[in-house]
């Protein structure tokens, strides 16, 4: 069984509470910049409140050894919050990124560059394919595909809808779990579909999903990356959510698969 930590679930629209009564705890409805962390590792994303998030969740910096990117906007990508995960390391970690980001230094890391569709070896555990995300191309986009320890994990923040090409790669995946953006609330018509998930359009997609055999009845649907100022509170969104069988990650959320 893996445990998969949700250290943050914010789309950018960030409260000025975190910076004051918020600054050293977790809350339902000012969220943190998304990032999850499996086994205490794996990191996936690293932004603009990561450092602050491990902190507040206790978790030991130096046991993370691999840091995996979606995109280079500064709340999935922030080379302050890398440096700190870095500085007390005794060996380079490991920073996963698009094969075509630009980078600039950071002090003990070690950039592996992943060409779109190509399955890397990470350790004697994980594997990781980066898959094509419908996003700003500026900032590098991918969605990534995670296989670990006989578990497959599918990682799609920032992307509205799936790609033709990564819908059919993960056809017959039968996925354990699948984090998926919900940056918008319950209601249509919103301007971001081309990049960003509503409800309403996740529960069009999970049918589908379903045919084509990514996921079934085993899988676990998590949604996060929520943009609090489009979604009504954490407790009404749960139960939106619980109608089509998924779960709203919050900060701190534990799950395991």
């Amino acid at each position: 069984m893996a445990e998969l930590r949700f250290l943050g679930t914010c789309a950018a629209d960030f409260s000025p509470r975190l910076s004051a009564d918020l600054k050293d705890k977790f809350d339902l409805d000012a969220r943190r910049s998304s990032s999850v962390l499996l086994d205490d590792r794996y990191l996936v994303d690293c932004g603009v409140h990561t450092a602050d998030s491990i902190r507040i969740a206790g978790v030991d910096r130096k046991e993370i050894k691999y840091i995996f990117i979606s995109h280079l906007h500064r709340d999935h990508y922030d080379p302050q919050n890398i440096a700190y995960i870095a500085e007390r390391q005794k060996e380079p970690v490991k920073l996963f990124v698009r094969e075509d980001a630009e980078l600039p230094y950071i002090p003990n890391v070690r950039i592996v560059r992943m060409k779109q569709f190509v399955t890397y070896e990470v350790d004697e555990d994980m594997k990781v394919t980066g898959l094509t995300a419908n996003h700003d191309e500026k900032v590098r986009p991918r969605h990534l595909l995670f296989e670990y320890k006989g578990k497959k994990f599918f990682y799609g923040l920032d992307g509205g809808w799936l790609i033709n090409a990564t819908f059919n790669y993960l056809r017959d995946s039968h996925l354990d779990l699948a984090i998926l953006d919900a940056t918008c609330g319950d209601y249509e018509g919103d301007y971001r579909m081309a990049e960003h998930n509503s409800i309403p359009m996740i529960r069009l997609m999970l049918p589908s999903l379903r045919t084509v055999g990514m996921i079934d009845g085993h899988t676990k649907i998590i949604l996060s990356h929520l943009a609090p100022s489009l979604h009504k509170s954490h407790e009404e969104t749960v139960k939106i959510a619980e109608a089509f069988g998924a779960t709203v990650a919050y900060d701190g959320m534990t799950a395991e698969f």
